[in-house]
């Protein structure tokens, strides 16, 4: 049977224009960066360890002020020092900002706490009994004895906790903490951080209660 010379033509024109748009498509996916992933990481997830508190105790409200936080930390990268010198780890970066998940964790750990400190935010600002005032100064890794050893997390917050009716400071205090990475890989740096972010949250919530009740 002989086939329609149209018939012919249309195959070979409709084969041209899929290898046409095959041969496209392998260029396209050579434009795509060759390079390693980027990995993200956070910290914050883990809570401070609760604290027995006696029930029946008066609560009072505390609003938090926006959070200062060192400049160059405070993006989504990590920031590591080594003498004077300072430089990002390369392919990992924190899923949000450093102040961003400062904040959240912030804000859980006042939730989780059992204490008489409660968060109110400006539609509550009638419930406002103190302003917390935080300034995040130092939030990095520190390779104090080289950069083939692990480094040591530093986190050094200043906090400021003052009284709304009478705009008395009733507390100014620093909560710094360092830990020492169990390795030199970003999990173990990550973790460290994660842990140095536990221990000064738990003492400022801690101390923010105590404040507040005196």
């Amino acid at each position: 049977m002989t086939v329609p010379r149209a018939m012919v033509l249309k195959t070979v024109t409709r084969c041209v224009v899929l290898i046409a748009a095959a041969s496209l498509l392998a260029g396209c996916i050579s434009l795509f960066p060759e390079g390693d992933p980027i990995q993200l990481y956070r910290f914050g997830a883990t809570m401070p360890p609760l604290r027995e508190m006696a029930s029946g105790e008066p609560s009072f409200g505390v609003y938090i002020a926006a959070t200062g936080f060192d400049r160059p930390a405070a993006g989504d990268r990590i920031l590591t020092v080594t003498g004077t010198q300072a430089a990002y780890i390369k392919n990992a970066r924190w899923v949000t900002s450093s102040v961003g998940l400062f904040d959240s964790a912030l804000h859980r750990a006042f939730d989780a706490d059992p204490g008489a400190a409660r968060l109110v935010d400006r539609a509550e600002i009638a419930k406002v009994d103190y302003v917390l005032k935080l300034d995040v100064r130092t939030f990095e890794a520190r390779y104090d004895n080289g950069q083939a050893s692990a480094p040591t997390i530093v986190v050094d917050v200043r906090a400021i906790l003052n009284r709304t009716h009478d705009r008395v400071v009733v507390g100014e205090r620093s909560f710094k903490t360092s830990f020492v990475a169990g390795d030199n890989r970003v999990r173990a740096i990550v973790e460290a951080f994660d842990q140095a972010i536990v221990k000064v949250l738990g003492e400022m919530v801690a101390w923010v209660d105590a404040r507040g009740e005196g």
